[in-house]
């Protein structure tokens, strides 16, 4: 696609130098992969919430203002026991085995169902966290209207509220703060990134029974000291949830609700640099989840791994997996070699739809096919778009096994493109 004129000289002082691209696909983003040829295990108190805690009480360190303000305990944790969420209105059961407690137990003959969702859905709270398909919404802070940077038109606490539980951004340093990005902070700068991690917190006080996952880009490569004071002056950091061991393996990870029984439910990843000997909580990203390919401008969309590259089948198969399903458009600037992506507004209902070619549905259950499980995360732009509104969610409660309770989104999606009317699509 071509522009001309005015628009393109803006394009040329926005970009040049950043997004532009001259042949191939768009440039990968890299930075040092790190390589563990052993796994390291962590302080037993590290959380209370692994699969081998004993016994925990955590009502007392929750949020006042949940509801009803609810207390939350656990009467056991072993691999044998059930565990029972307890607040708000009514006490909800999991069942693991038999129940044990520091009294005798009393046999039942009667099921015992728990009612509470956790990240929305009852059947996830027992569920491993590595065996739940999240969508992703795809530089979750980038939502400025008439940008040409935004990648999502609904605010973060839509996002939320229209159940992302997963989000990804990109941060760069400037005069010593980290500020949230897209490739250049003359193109698209939405503040610094304390001021939206206190938002998630607020937003995660007020849920007690959601477990959330922050992606977070390194762009500058900077010491991951950088980002431990955005994250502690959030609030977050009582609710940061540090792995007990490093790397995690695919069958290492605990279930949601002893992440949410311990009240440990935000998990933290770093793409690139991370120190998890100085900062155990804040992982590296790609030792526990690999992607396939990086902006993909094809509708295709191989599952293939390309982060990290050159990755063994064993640690293909060992580790947790994102589809990355954000359909892009090669803007030609109208300069020599000059080019910029952008997200594909014209496809991007059929590519956030449940089925057809190029859809979002179709490559999950190519993933699926290929590597004998679905994938953990399925990043999207503009997740609000799709057939119907919200359809990305059908796509994950359909790798989930679970039914789409629909709904969605937040607000009515604004159809105007970044590029104006060449690119709009009405509903």
């Amino acid at each position: 696609m071509r522009l001309d004129g005015l628009l393109v000289r803006y394009l040329a002082v926005a970009v040049v130098g950043v997004f532009i691209i001259s042949t191939g696909e768009a440039s990968v983003p890299t930075g040092p992969y790190i390589s563990y040829q052993t796994t390291s295990t962590l302080d037993d108190d590290v959380n209370d919430n692994h699969p081998d805690a004993t016994s925990t009480t955590v009502g007392s360190s929750l949020p006042t203002g949940t509801p009803g303000n609810a207390s939350m305990s656990v009467v056991s944790t072993d691999s044998d026991s059930m565990t029972v969420l307890e607040g708000g209105h009514h006490t909800t059961t999991l069942i693991n085995g038999t129940a044990t407690s520091s009294s005798t137990p009393t046999p039942s003959t009667s099921p015992v169902v728990n009612t509470q969702p956790c990240n929305g859905y009852v059947e996830f709270c027992d569920r491993s966290y590595s065996n739940i398909t999240n969508i992703v919404a795809h530089n979750s802070p980038f939502v400025r209207p008439g940008n040409i940077a935004s990648n999502q038109a609904l605010d973060l606490e839509d996002q939320l509220n229209d159940g992302i539980r997963t989000i990804q951004f990109q941060t760069h340093l400037i005069n010593g703060t980290l500020y949230l990005c897209h490739t250049n902070c003359d193109l698209l700068n939405v503040g610094p990134l304390e001021d939206y991690l206190a938002r998630v917190n607020r937003w995660m006080r007020k849920n007690p029974y959601e477990v959330i996952t922050i992606f977070m880009g390194n762009f500058d490569l900077v010491n991951p000291a950088n980002f431990t004071g955005p994250i502690e002056r959030s609030g977050l950091m009582d609710l940061v949830w540090t792995p007990p061991k490093v790397p995690m393996g695919l069958d290492d990870w605990p279930t949601l609700a002893s992440m949410i029984l311990s009240n440990k439910r935000a998990i933290f990843t770093l793409d690139y640099g991370t120190n998890q000997t100085a900062f155990p909580w804040l992982m590296d990203q790609f030792s526990q989840v690999w992607e396939t390919p990086f902006s993909p401008t094809h509708e295709d969309f191989p599952c293939t791994v390309q982060r990290p590259p050159g990755l063994p089948p064993k640690e293909i198969a060992n580790r947790m997996y994102m589809a990355n399903h954000n359909l892009n458009l090669r803007v030609d600037l109208g300069l020599t070699d000059a080019e910029i992506l952008v997200p594909n507004m014209a496809y991007l209902v059929d590519t956030n739809g449940v089925s057809g070619y190029g859809s979002l549905g179709s490559m999950a259950e190519n993933c699926t096919d290929k590597w004998g499980r679905p994938p953990n995360f399925l990043l999207v732009d503009y997740y609000n778009y799709g057939k119907p509104n919200g359809s990305v969610f059908e796509v994950a409660a359909q790798m989930n096994n679970v039914t789409y309770k629909g709904n969605c989104c937040g607000k009515s999606s604004d159809a105007t493109t970044h590029l104006g009317t060449m690119l709009s699509y009405e509903e």
